[in-house]
């Protein structure tokens, strides 16, 4: 293994979805730098955008559709999450078992995004992350050789980060 990985590398988010690709990515990651020191993982969980049944329905809520809107849109926050929970305890086994310590592997999931994207990339900065891990998502059936529209968008703007993009 070389100097670097056996060094001090700071902290690393993992994108996390429901596709394949993502969990090949938590591979990557546990098979390349588990002996890493003190290394940080945060595997971070985009939720997809609001269904539109819960958007807007043209006039002014009143305070009572307000509470009522609310308590449906928590209900299907809480059954998003719960959802990913599974996939997230998945993850974290497959580090725990290639040698992360379970210590060091935090989890996060956005709820209010509007860009996955801009919202991994929100999270790394904040989060001061200098590595960004991904699954390659293939845009639609065209080509595998195209990089899905979230993968290229971070690969962009990740400016001062290294992102790593596994297939």
């Amino acid at each position: 293994m070389n100097s670097e990985r056996e060094g001090t590398m700071g902290k690393m988010l993992i994108a996390l979805d429901e596709s394949k690709s993502s969990m090949k990515a938590v591979e990557y990651a546990a098979e390349q730098f588990s002996t890493t020191k003190d290394l940080q993982i945060t595997l971070v969980h985009v939720l997809p955008n609001l269904p539109a049944i819960f958007w807007d329905e043209g006039h002014i809520l009143s305070d009572d559709e307000k509470k009522d809107r609310k308590k449906v849109v928590d209900k299907w926050l809480a059954d998003r999450l719960v959802k990913m929970e599974p996939l997230f305890r998945k993850a974290t086994e497959l580090l725990v078992a290639k040698g992360v310590s379970a210590a060091r592997i935090g989890r996060k999931t956005i709820s209010d995004s509007l860009d996955a994207a801009d919202s991994i990339l929100e999270a790394a900065k904040d989060g001061g992350f200098g590595t960004i891990v991904l699954g390659r998502h293939s845009s639609g059936n065209a080509s595998r050789h195209l990089i899905g529209i979230v993968t290229n968008k971070v690969m962009s703007h990740a400016a001062g980060m290294t992102v790593i993009v596994v297939d």
